[in-house]
């Protein structure tokens, strides 16, 4: 097996983020294509639904757009019932796209060495 380095998505992509009534998407930007790579094999709606936990109570759906290096993530029953609704503080769709950053992967060691924002992960 190739060398792999762990990191977080923070440091291969930047979000943009909506919400919905009780829908949240989160959009994954890759700054490179080598980061595109990575995210588009490690990202997947199972993963990020395990990410956010008892966050997301329905399903997640992953868009592909490679066109603009982007994966797009549709979070169902993720935001306590809609912003009216929640009594989550300042919980909606663009907190959840800052709490994705926060996901470690592992990716090849030369894509962790080359990430645009490499930061070290702290044990």
């Amino acid at each position: 097996m190739a060398d792999v380095g762990r990191i977080q998505l923070r440091d291969l992509c930047g979000t943009r983020a909506g919400d919905k009534g009780d829908i949240s998407n989160v959009a994954l930007f890759a700054y490179d294509e080598a980061g595109y790579d990575a995210i588009r094999a490690a990202v997947t709606a199972d993963r990020v639904k395990r990410h956010f936990g008892p966050m997301v109570l329905g399903q997640v759906r992953r868009y592909e757009a490679a066109n603009v290096l982007a994966l797009n993530f549709v979070m169902e029953r993720a935001l306590g019932g809609g912003g009216p609704r929640s009594l989550r503080s300042d919980n909606l769709g663009k907190t959840l796209g800052g709490a994705l950053l926060r996901m470690e992967i592992e990716v090849p060691a030369e894509v962790a060495a080359g990430a645009p924002r490499r930061r070290p992960v702290v044990p």
